[in-house]
């Protein structure tokens, strides 16, 4: 044992005072592992960072454990014939499916329902295009998580009395209100004067700008404007996320018997888990990151083909040496460690840097841009992993030339 520690410490000594001595030539050396290394490690936190950027996002859209069940959904595509077939089987979702779902979904925290039309709005001369009008009950606010910047959302009493109330998305305020206090002031709906009650925080953008278009009326005053025979949106929450699938099921269950669906009779309605959405983010990162990686990779194989040429250069100009050290009894195997040991102390020295480097720009998108860049342990280990072992792979062929070296022909040559 004792022997082997002599071994392996003289070899990593002579290798670092071997790095040491050519410290320039060793940094230029190294500048495509670093390069690489910092490749892999940004890209891996650029992924993390949008994945996490897209979920927080989605979840302040959507609030998180919330399902929606509507007329025509499908979270996968659909052929003309199944598009036909669900347009003439499934119903119209009307107030009497959401009461249903309040009474006999138990594992329900929340269960409420919106229906939305597209329009424009006007006010003081000034016209905002491309807005959304949503009528909405009190609890939407609960179910899809929603936040205040001003004022508060719709209450229970204001939709079972139709009152003319309008909650302001950010970017209607920002177009209509400016500079001043909107609440308690009048905003025309539908040509209706509505007194503003809250501004909802800004959400967006993401996935286009409409998320912070939009406003908010009561569900009973929205039917009032464009008719009750509404087909509505109805939405749920569940307790936790783990419970979260049980809850679906409830529902789903619930509304096939109000619906008196029976045995192996499709679904007439559509469930949509916006938690699925998370998966899908996950899925796609996934993908550009099993597309991404491998090419920068190709860095580091660069770097491992730069680090070998001069390994070989080290060789011819430490001929001598070597001739020397096996004139006094160096083995083959010795010399061959010895210049093994260098390429890896070299490589993981550029993987070491490499990660500083990664920090850095990490560092600097974090604070530049909205995404959090997060540095993951895996792609540290397959960086780190993957520099040193091109390394011990990029010095293989210098070690081996330098370890058949006769040591006669070695010790004549000076240079």
């Amino acid at each position: 044992m004792r022997y082997l520690y002599s071994v392996y410490s003289d070899a990593a000594r002579i290798a670092l005072q071997s790095i040491l001595a050519h410290k320039l030539r060793a940094f230029l050396t190294l500048i495509g592992i670093i390069i690489g290394v910092a490749s892999v490690v940004v890209v891996g936190a650029a992924i993390s960072g949008l994945n996490t950027y897209v979920v927080d996002k989605m979840s302040k859209i959507l609030g998180t454990n919330h399902f929606m069940i509507a007329r025509m959904v499908s979270q996968g595509e659909l052929s003309e014939e199944d598009l036909e077939r669900m347009n003439r089987r499934n119903k119209r979702l009307k107030w009497e499916d959401m009461e249903w779902l309040q009474r006999y979904c138990e594992t329900c925290t929340a269960v409420g329902a919106e229906a939305g039309s597209g329009t424009k709005f006007e006010q003081d001369g000034k016209i905002f295009y491309g807005g959304i009008i949503f009528g909405v009950t009190a609890n939407m606010a609960e179910i899809e998580d929603k936040t205040m910047s001003d004022g508060r959302f719709i209450q229970p009493e204001e939709v079972s009395h139709s009152k003319l109330v309008v909650v302001l998305g950010a970017d209607i305020r920002d177009k209509f209100y400016p500079d001043t206090d909107p609440i308690g002031k009048e905003f025309k709906v539908a040509g209706l004067p509505m007194r503003i009650i809250g501004v909802e925080e800004r959400r967006g953008p993401i996935f286009g700008d409409l998320i912070d278009k939009q406003v908010y009326i009561p569900l009973t005053t929205y039917q009032r404007i464009y008719g009750r025979n509404l087909d509505l949106q109805i939405h749920g929450k569940g307790k936790q996320r783990e419970t979260f699938q049980l809850t679906i099921e409830d529902a789903r269950r619930a509304l096939r018997n109000y619906h008196e669906l029976i045995g192996s009779e499709e679904d007439d309605f559509g469930l949509v888990n916006t938690e699925t959405l998370g998966s899908q983010i996950d899925q796609f990162t996934g993908a550009i990151a099993l597309v991404v990686t491998p090419i920068t990779l190709i860095a580091l194989i660069v770097g491992g083909i730069v680090v070998m040429n001069i390994m070989l250069v080290s060789v011819t100009e430490r001929t001598f040496e070597i001739g020397l050290r096996k004139a006094l009894g160096a083995r083959r195997k010795q010399v061959l460690l010895q210049f093994l040991i260098e390429s890896s102390m070299l490589c993981a020295l550029g993987g070491l840097l490499g990660l500083i480097a990664a920090a850095g720009i990490s560092w600097i998108v974090s604070v530049l841009t909205p995404i959090t860049m997060t540095i993951t342990v895996g792609y540290i280990v397959l960086a780190i992993g993957v520099s040193t072992a091109v390394g011990m792979i990029a010095g293989i062929y210098p070690a081996f030339k330098a370890s058949r070296l006769d040591p006669i022909i070695a010790l004549t040559r000076t240079t």
